[in-house]
């Protein structure tokens, strides 16, 4: 049986909540979504922009959620003896426990944001934190106004390291949401134009993320980005917030955490670093330059939060990338295999531009042809058909052979390119999906990304599907 996560007499008091039918003792998860819920857990019913989670209560409760939290203004729908915690909003109530939470939590607490980089950060933190003590961090890309205090108030008490990721795409959303976290190290990756629809410029963007600095706790650390152009901007912030220790990391030859040499591989990186004065050597399993600047951070943020710093590089040799963030697998065709590289997630142009250099090392066979199929970055505002169009340069630079492209916005690249790298456009992904499928062939490399509206997993989906990996097949064969 699973541990307790909360007792309901604490959850009880945390939200200020009213009892209904025979509660629990012990409650063993938090959950949002009644098709995931494992038997013990709480279910709360949030109301989304597209369901309500009150229509799902009896469902949660049937499936073996140990009670429900619901709104009082719902709760004359369920019978009397529903196992029920009764409150004015569901959501506020999440943040009142993820409050709580945060009270009764020991050990150390990284905050991380950023224009790019948050998620892989952050899971990077997760594997080489991991090994050295009982380690939390947030699940998937929880960073908004629910998936933060979901994450919180899913953080078992006796953690001694606890991550958590804060988005924004607007002026005003880290603020309140790192309060609640009230990290001891808070991370900003970097600032890039990203959500550039929202905002006036770099500096603006820039802004929004040290809000951030406005949660973390007395004597805690900043860790900067000394390379980024708005370093200095963050930097000021961050002393004006109290912040005294203030971390940089980067390839300048004033960063506490600085990069000293990298050998970028097709499937890995080799780095030689100083992290705060210790010289360090050490392997990252994933491809690109711009993993080699992120482990600065983690390493630095490792660090400063207590841990082995040598354990901690060490560790890197085990990252494994997240969903849509660079996952690779293999493709089985009829003469052949083919690479796949999954970066279906999410887009903006600065991942773009990693993603399309990390293609441009990829291995390829005798005839093998490095592919990129992009789909359109959004919230970019009047600058996207520009920064789309920019994208030209680093295919060329990178040695891609052939782009499809879908969307509207992505139709500036595909005219800006040369004819001998045109393979196929479509207006989304849907209409693009067999134009890819049918164009690949035995030794190609194909890296398919765009931002998630693009809907590009569709053609990732598609390619799996056609070309099923042959070592997974040979697993699950009888």
């Amino acid at each position: 049986m699973s541990a307790a996560l909360w007792t309901s007499a604490a959850m009880t008091e945390a939200m200020r909540a009213a009892r209904r039918g025979t509660l629990p003792d012990n409650v063993t998860g938090i959950s949002i979504d009644s098709r995931t819920l494992t038997p013990g857990e709480a279910y709360f019913a949030i109301k989304g922009d597209v369901h309500d989670g009150h229509d799902f209560v009896e469902a949660a409760l049937k499936n073996g959620a140990s009670l429900a939290v619901v709104a009082e203004s719902h709760a004359d729908k369920f019978p009397a003896d529903a196992r029920l915690l009764i409150v004015d909003d569901v959501l506020a109530a999440l943040v009142d426990l993820a409050k709580a939470s945060r009270a009764r939590l020991g050990g150390k607490v990284i905050a991380v944001t950023g224009s790019v980089g948050k998620t892989s950060t952050k899971e990077a933190l997760r594997t080489v934190l991991s090994p050295q003590g009982e380690t939390h961090a947030s699940a998937a890309s929880f960073n908004n106004h629910w998936g933060v205090p979901l994450s919180l108030a899913r953080c078992p008490a006796s953690v001694k390291f606890a991550i958590f990721e804060v988005g924004m795409n607007h002026a005003g959303e880290i603020e309140p949401l790192v309060k609640m976290v009230r990290p001891h190290v808070a991370i900003i990756t970097t600032v890039e134009p990203v959500h550039l629809e929202f905002f006036s410029g770099i500096e603006a963007i820039a802004d929004a993320k040290a809000e951030i600095f406005a949660g973390v706790e007395p004597g805690g650390a900043a860790v900067l980005n000394r390379d980024n152009s708005q370093f200095a901007r963050l930097r000021k912030s961050a002393k004006a917030a109290g912040i005294k220790q203030i971390v940089s990391f980067g390839s300048d030859e004033k960063a506490d955490a600085r990069l000293i040499d990298v050998s970028l591989h097709a499937a890995f990186s080799a780095v030689r670093a100083d992290i705060l004065g210790h010289d360090v050597t050490y392997k990252i399993a994933m491809p690109g330059r711009h993993m080699a600047m992120n482990s600065l951070a983690v390493l630095a943020a490792a660090s400063l939060a207590g841990a082995d710093l040598a354990l901690a590089a060490l560790a890197l040799a085990q990252l494994k990338p997240a969903s849509g963030r660079g996952v690779r697998e293999a493709l089985t065709l009829t003469e052949g295999t083919a690479t796949l590289i999954d970066e279906s997630y999410n887009a903006n142009p600065a991942s773009m531009a990693a993603a399309i250099t990390v293609l441009g090392q990829a291995e390829v066979g005798q005839r093998g042809r490095r592919i990129a199929v992009l789909g359109d970055m959004l919230e970019l505002g009047p600058t996207g058909p520009d920064l789309h169009r920019g994208l030209a340069e680093a295919i060329t630079m990178n040695g891609i052979d052939s782009v499809f492209c879908c969307g509207p916005l992505m139709r500036n690249l595909w005219e800006a390119l040369p004819s001998t790298k045109k393979g196929g456009y479509a207006d989304n992904s849907a209409a693009l999906e067999p134009q890819v499928v049918s164009a690949i062939g035995a030794g190609d490399a194909i890296m398919v990304k765009g931002s998630l509206g693009s809907r590009m997993k569709l053609i990732v989906t598609a390619l799996q599907k056609r070309f099923p990996d042959k070592a997974a097949l040979d697993d699950v064969a009888p």
